[in-house]
């Protein structure tokens, strides 16, 4: 098979992931078909098969690109404020207003929350449990933050994935004007606490 032959399948199963991240954050591991996922990606089940194996296989590259995009999300954030001289306490800031961004594509978080409830399949438990732990060694690395401030840090971050899920719109989308999305986060943290829902 030639370069351009392999690149084009190469091309072709980034297509599929991408489509198949659309039906997993919507109806899950178990509740996606791959039927459904062939019309979106505008292939035949078979072909499907043929680049993926089986519905684990294609469920667990999306799970991987998944975590992947939230990776590098921290990278590149975390080495700005890095090279910016911020201190590790203002770099964990900064990463958590990555996320936050990032956030503001509800496929992300639906993803996420799609392949927890997944890991009653031993296979896919693995592949979560591996990637949730490249994250943790990456803002640890990245940021230089002891780790009970890690700790923290990703604490707070499933109490974001939390708050996310259960707003009617997620968290907002922030601007280049505001402070990365924190304020609707925290709005709705004051809700929680008895404060006035039409303040979130």
């Amino acid at each position: 098979m030639s370069a351009a032959a392999r690149l084009t399948a190469e091309e072709r199963r980034d297509e599929i992931v991408a489509a198949a991240s659309i039906e997993f954050a919507t109806t899950g591991y178990a509740g996606t078909s791959t039927e459904a996922i062939a019309r979106r990606s505008g292939v035949s089940q078979p072909y499907l098969f043929q680049l993926f194996g089986t519905k684990k296989e294609l469920f667990i590259a999306v799970v991987i690109d998944c975590f992947d995009r939230t990776r590098r999300t921290f990278e590149q954030s975390g080495a700005a404020a890095t090279k910016a001289g911020l201190a590790p306490k203002k770099v964990l800031e900064e990463m958590g207003h990555a996320y936050v961004r990032l956030l503001a594509d509800r496929k992300i978080l639906r993803l996420q929350l799609q392949a927890y409830a997944a890991c009653g399949d031993k296979a896919i438990q693995e592949v979560v449990r591996d990637n949730y732990a490249a994250l943790w060694q990456t803002v640890g690395r990245i940021s230089g933050a002891d780790p009970t401030e890690v700790h923290g840090w990703f604490a707070e971050g499933m109490l974001i994935n939390v708050v996310a899920s259960i707003r009617p719109d997620g968290l907002e989308e922030p601007t280049d004007s505001d402070d990365g999305g924190t304020s609707s986060y925290l709005a709705f943290l004051r809700w929680l606490a008895g404060g006035d829902p039409g303040t979130c």
